[in-house]
């Protein structure tokens, strides 16, 4: 008879336990902390989705494996002697009452604004009492354009920013010029790079989240795409192979039909 697992966090705690032990799965038992990335990455973009779409079983499902996963890493953890979840825990617990001193301690915070400030002095003091660099912490493991942004807005908190809007978009021209008078692969490389993350500081002036202003023109351009695949196939027309002025036609007509 197998036991049995309460719903709370040390009822899942248990489960994943049980589930690496001799009696439990062995695809669950030969995992580690790298094996399980991958999977660590997709459950999030599954939640952010389930958000986007207001489908709140779809998030109730995806909350649900993405604390999973969290749980299978601390139960990793603590077997190979590294950490146990009561310090993770313990060091959130911490961390959340030393960075809300407006509700904890003594300061004071009227609005969302005040509350934010303190909380990035907050963690300029860790970073320097420790010898770390203002950027330390931000994971380059990001999506690229969420990674720039990040470094942007960091650098920004701390005076390192264009005085107005303008002088980010004059950037964007000098970059895009930049790039095409780059002569080599590597200089273009370069200058793309440079470009992009130009791109993502008048994102920030602008109070838009470009890894998501990017994902929705994805997901615009696919819908358009699908159009002309379904309207040429209505028309008994080879889509492949339409000569690009005809697939452009396409295009225009997709546009003023799909948003």
């Amino acid at each position: 008879m197998h036991p049995t697992f309460p719903p709370t966090f040390d009822g899942i705690l248990a489960l994943c336990a049980y589930l690496r032990s001799e009696d439990g799965c062995p695809w669950d038992a030969e995992q580690t902390h790298e094996s399980l990335k991958p999977m660590l990455l997709e459950e999030m973009y599954e939640l952010i989705d389930a958000v986007d779409q207001s489908d709140i079983r779809g998030i109730v499902e995806e909350l649900g494996d993405l604390l999973y996963h969290l749980i299978f890493q601390m139960r990793i953890g603590s077997e190979q002697g590294e950490f146990t979840s009561s310090e993770v825990l313990s060091a959130l617990r911490d961390k959340l009452i030393r960075r809300h001193p407006h509700v904890f301690g003594e300061t004071e915070a009227s609005d969302s604004r005040q509350v934010q400030s303190r909380w990035d002095e907050i963690k300029r003091q860790e970073k320097q009492s420790a010898g770390k660099s203002l950027l330390e912490g931000i994971p380059s493991s990001m999506p690229a354009l969420s990674y720039a942004e990040k470094l942007g807005d960091r650098s920004a908190r701390v005076g390192f920013d264009w005085e107005e809007i303008e002088g980010a978009l004059e950037k964007v021209k000098e970059e895009l010029q930049e790039l095409r008078m780059a002569s080599t692969e590597n200089e273009r490389e370069d200058e793309l790079g440079d470009l992009l993350f130009s791109i993502t500081n008048v994102a920030r002036w602008m109070n838009i989240d470009p890894e998501g202003a990017l994902r929705k023109t994805g997901d615009k351009y696919r819908r358009r795409f699908a159009y002309m695949e379904k309207v040429a196939g209505q028309r008994s027309l080879d889509f492949v192979g339409l000569p690009l002025n005809e697939k452009e036609s396409l295009w225009q007509e997709a546009k003023g039909e799909v948003g």
